[in-house]
């Protein structure tokens, strides 16, 4: 592999690895399963990092996302994956990285056609440092309490991504019922 080619692991239905791919020429609108990630991450606050899709990404341009998500390459270990990920996009160091969601999956095709079909364990982390978002990635950011994102994604799901509007409610499934549990 060179170090301008980024590989993803492609998935038989039942989420065995059945090859690699050039991560550049895989999405398409006939994109074949393969292995993801989504991490959320959260500050010493408790706020969630929701971030915008920057205008050049090749799916869902512009869009607000979960924190970071990314691909292990094959052979790489998903934890390193994720503390990769978070350096290479956010400029950041992450701590606490717990799998929240091990068994999340989905597809989804945007409005240009291209299909996002990964299988996609999502993860929660908290940052440990400083910020400093790649232009290429992340084109906005923003802290923001869960519940006004909860509210937000609901009110106009149009505006962030798929997995997003899929994770979120997952996510904070539990912790609404132990925070209606202790009223």
């Amino acid at each position: 592999m060179t170090a301008s080619r980024e590989e993803v692991v492609l998935l038989a239905d039942d989420g065995t690895p059945i090859g690699v791919a050039d991560k550049a020429t895989v999405h398409t609108a006939d994109t074949p399963l393969h292995l993801a990630f989504s991490c959320h991450l959260f500050d010493g606050d408790g706020r969630i990092l929701v971030t915008r899709r920057a205008l050049e990404k090749r799916t869902w341009p512009g869009v607000w996302t979960n924190s970071f998500c990314g691909h292990p390459a094959p052979g790489e270990a998903m934890d390193d994956a994720i503390v990769r990920r978070a350096a290479e996009e956010l400029g950041a160091t992450i701590e606490n990285l717990t799998v929240v969601l091990p068994d999340f999956r989905y597809r989804a095709v945007d409005a240009s056609g291209i299909v996002e079909h990964e299988v996609c364990p999502v993860y929660t982390a908290t940052i440990a440092g400083g910020l400093d978002p790649v232009a290429s990635e992340v084109l906005e950011w923003e802290w923001v309490d869960a519940r006004i994102l909860l509210t937000a994604v609901d009110a106009t799901p149009w505006a962030f991504s798929p997995w997003l509007t899929l994770q979120l409610p997952a996510l904070y499934e539990d912790r609404a019922l132990e925070a209606s549990d202790q009223l």
